[in-house]
């Protein structure tokens, strides 16, 4: 059975090792980052069921890590860590994309059970929505970056290609804005990423050439619209 991965996102040393060290102790795979800009790098690079983040972090802070992160996964679920107890602060974490919040200082079997619920409800979220993504003739399965043709045929996707796919699928037969791509999967737009990005458009392409009503059409200057 494959571990549950969490990303533990804290600054404060002790705590993290604390935290991280009894985590693992009932079995889950955790990875840790002491940033907000780490963290993020790494959201981008693994596969997490479950994201645990402090507010007050360095580089970026809780609250807009987790808008990152929501810009392209609206199903993991979140648990906030703060020392914070304002109510406007509380509201603020809510909004910014997190399912539930634990004030510090917090017992273990607390966080415990709030990381069992939080699992337990984002499994039947996932099981709810079935994450099945259909374009023409094809059928995306972000979970399992696996796209899958309707007449059999199976082509596995990288972690990359499979958010870049399903970003043109959210704005389907709408602007994608190339910025937004690159801010959002790359973590900023310059020139190496950008030519980086038309080569994952380029294999996209490829993998969807079987159906000719599906097209990542390039507008020149602005971005890429996925017509399907």
């Amino acid at each position: 059975m494959e571990q549950t991965h969490i990303l533990l996102v804290e600054d404060e040393h002790f705590l993290a090792k604390v935290v991280k060290d009894s985590l693992e102790q009932r079995a889950f795979k955790v990875t840790h980052a002491a940033d907000g800009r780490r963290a993020y790098s790494l959201f981008q690079n693994n596969i997490f069921s479950l994201c645990i983040v402090d507010v007050m972090l360095p580089y970026t802070d809780g609250f807009t890590l987790v808008k990152q992160i929501r810009a392209y996964n609206t199903h993991i679920p979140i648990l906030f860590l703060t020392a914070k107890t304002a109510t406007e602060d509380i509201v603020e974490g809510y909004k910014s994309g997190g399912n539930d919040y634990l004030k510090k200082p917090f017992g273990l079997e607390e966080l415990f059970l709030r990381v069992n619920e939080l699992l337990k409800r984002g499994i039947i979220e996932r099981q709810t929505n079935e994450e099945q993504l259909f374009i023409g003739e094809f059928i995306l399965f972000p979970n399992k970056q696996l796209l899958q043709f309707r007449q059999g045929t199976e082509q596995k996707l990288s972690f990359r290609e499979t958010q870049l796919l399903q970003m043109l699928y959210d704005h389907k037969n709408t602007l994608l804005e190339r910025r937004k791509v690159l801010l959002t999967i790359w973590g900023d737009d310059s020139f190496f990423n950008t030519r980086t990005m038309d080569v994952f458009i380029t294999k996209l392409r490829k993998h969807l050439k079987q159906d000719a009503s599906v097209e990542i059409l390039n507008i020149r200057g602005m971005g890429y619209k996925l017509i399907c």
